[in-house]
């Protein structure tokens, strides 16, 4: 019956003809794996993994003040963004807590979109309405009706190339408006926009895996076509992969995820975010006075931390010092499939942050030794 209740993405009845096992995450029905949590892991690091990623939130802000009003709402300077790229920045509270970090696209002078996090996108489409009132600028949240699709590994950028030769010879059955030297000349956050099967596209050199690759995003009506296209092109290169593995493909890249290194409670500069707010380019923001005012020195700040063996700490485990006081906690933790050692984040005492100390984590009742490491764990070749 709680089943019943989530909500699904336009390739759910694909990710069921392939046997994957699903989770609710953020209210959404997603497959968490599909077959080997390890298997789908290494296929990223090795050769390409296809996600489904629809349950983002995509909102749109179009008007000739597009780029004030997100100059306002959100921590960067989105003004300072040229056509065809594409910013990481924050969107804070008013007492410069974190109520998301977002991507921001900026596909003309003035039409920005602005992709939220699965479990923040309506919170972040309400405050961006609000705060874009009294600017020249519309608000649209497009989150129902558009799918995003990403191709995350090594084999990326040939997987996308073959893609756009397989539809080369049938005008308006394929990629339009996208040629192989466009892909190939791409920089990391850039875009660029086509057309799929006569619906729009966009093709962004972005992800959140530590590896190259690409997002994809398509309206609904083509999602389908368009995963089962890219299978047929990948074929032993491309793995569908689930939730599960993105996580550990994450934090192996030290990026933060919301809930975990981010939160309302949590100044930026605990998570080393602190260089993203635009403090001397550009004026008043949401969240600047609370964020230049707050007195940051004691805080915990956020460190990596590895073990050896194969017992890994989860998040919420507690952090000791040498003496045996608690001095912080883990914030995500996993066994690295890459790696071979356990991995965590944790936010720790300022005064025990330098690399090469050694604390100790509560795992499940027992002590595992570990040594503070400066992040990522793991950073592509």
């Amino acid at each position: 019956m709680v089943e019943q209740s989530l909500r699904s993405t336009a390739l759910e009845a694909v990710h069921e003809s392939l046997g994957a096992t699903f989770t609710d995450f953020a209210g959404w029905r997603m497959p968490v794996r599909y077959d080997s949590d390890l298997a789908e892991h290494a296929a990223v690091r090795e050769r390409a993994g296809l996600f489904d990623l629809s349950h983002m939130g995509e909102i749109h802000l179009r008007g000739p003040e597009a780029a004030a009003a997100l100059d306002h709402a959100l921590a960067g300077k989105l003004s300072a963004v040229s056509v065809g790229r594409a910013k990481y920045s924050l969107l804070l509270t008013e007492d410069a807590g974190v109520i998301d970090d977002v991507i921001t696209y900026r596909l003309a002078d003035d039409h920005f979109l602005v992709v939220a996090n699965a479990s923040n996108a309506d919170a972040d489409a309400e405050a961006l309405a609000s705060r874009s009132a009294g600017f020249d600028v519309e608000v649209e949240d497009s989150s129902d009706g558009t799918s995003l699709l990403a191709v995350q590994g090594p084999l990326s950028e040939e997987i996308l190339l073959r893609l756009l030769a397989a539809g080369s010879a049938d005008e308006g059955e394929g990629v339009v408006g996208i040629g192989a030297e466009d892909i190939t000349a791409m920089k990391n956050y850039r875009f660029l926009t086509g057309a799929y099967r006569g619906q729009d596209l966009l093709v962004a050199r972005t992800g959140y895996t530590g590896e190259d690759g690409f997002e994809l995003y398509v309206p609904d009506a083509t999602a389908v076509e368009l995963w089962t296209q890219l299978t047929e092109v990948g074929g032993e290169d491309l793995t569908p992969c689930g939730l599960a593995c993105r996580d550990t493909l994450r934090l192996e890249a030290g990026m933060p995820l919301y809930g975990h290194e981010l939160g309302a409670d949590l100044h930026p500069s605990q998570s080393g975010l602190g260089r993203l707010p635009a403090l001397t380019s550009k004026q008043d923001f949401v969240g600047r006075s609370a964020f230049e005012s707050a007195e940051v020195d004691d805080l915990p700040v956020l460190v990596g931390l590895v073990a050896e063996g194969r017992r890994a700490a989860r998040a919420g485990s507690v952090v000791r010092g040498p003496d045996g006081s608690e001095v912080g906690s883990v914030s995500s933790g996993a066994l690295s499939p890459t790696l071979g050692h356990p991995i965590a984040m944790a936010f720790v005492r300022p005064e025990l942050t330098d690399v090469g100390t050694e604390l100790v984590v509560d795992v499940r009742g027992k002590d595992l030794p570990v040594r503070v490491v400066a992040l990522p764990f793991y950073s592509r070749s």
